[in-house]
């Protein structure tokens, strides 16, 4: 997953406003204890990153 597709998927979920916010300050167990930014700049892939995002928030699967 392109790391552009990752942040449209994240903006429509949460809100364009909020999306950045909710990855920058949600720390997720599931990514190690680090937020969505942290764990992208820690090497993992986007769609891992979201796949976590996903179950973590319960994204419904059509915007999976």
């Amino acid at each position: 997953m392109r790391l552009t597709v990752f942040w449209e998927r994240m903006a429509d979920h949460f809100g364009q406003g909020y999306a950045d916010t909710f990855a920058r300050d949600h720390v997720m167990a599931d990514l190690g204890g680090r937020t969505v930014h942290e764990a992208l700049d820690a090497g993992w892939e986007a769609k891992d990153v979201w796949r976590v995002v996903c179950a973590v928030m319960n994204v419904p699967g059509e915007k999976r």
